[in-house]
């Protein structure tokens, strides 16, 4: 493959537009544009998690996932595309149900924290879900790729998983709400 970013510095989104992979124009605060912002977030949320100490199991997840977010920005950047597809969502309703088989039923709400991994795969699971509500929002305009949605359901469902299981292995004690 070439360069295919020879130049960063284009002036083209300097009027307050940028460009879509179809060679459309459309505003910086366009819902698509958001939405692929967002998804971009999410991906350095996974990034900076795996900057942590995991298991196995839940780095390599991880690291797909990140490939599988990339598809995702790809496939909003060119309208009417689809990248992400049923087998990214049962590869991630496989992992999860992997993952809470070890887990015990919840009695509580869980709260964010427990250890510096735990936290981080919290932060990037409320991050997923706002990623799924803008995904949403911007199906309601334009109709999106129905596993797109799915998706980002599954991978949130997944981090919360996730964020149990380092708590645990990682020897600190969920923090569970209680009612004050």
């Amino acid at each position: 493959m070439g360069n295919r970013l020879s130049k960063i510095v284009t002036r083209t989104g300097d009027g307050g537009t940028t460009g879509l992979g179809d060679g459309a124009r459309v505003p910086k605060w366009h819902r698509r544009v958001e939405a692929i912002g967002e998804i971009d977030e999410l991906n350095s949320l996974l990034g900076l998690l795996l900057t942590q100490e995991l298991p196995a199991v839940i780095q390599r997840f991880l690291q797909t996932q990140q490939h599988v977010l990339f598809d995702l920005g790809g496939e909003l950047s060119i309208p009417g595309t689809s990248a992400i597809g049923e087998a990214d969502v049962e590869q991630a309703e496989d992992a999860l149900e992997t993952l809470n088989a070890e887990l015990p039923p919840l009695k509580e709400f869980v709260l964010p924290g427990g250890t510096p991994a735990a936290a981080h795969c919290h932060l990037a699971r409320a991050v997923a879900r706002r990623v799924e509500r803008r995904l949403w929002a911007l199906n309601e305009e334009t109709p999106l790729n129905a596993f797109s949605l799915q998706y980002l359901n599954r991978l949130s469902d997944y981090l919360f998983v996730a964020s149990r299981t380092l708590a645990r292995l990682m020897g600190s004690q969920e923090i569970t709400w209680r009612r004050r």
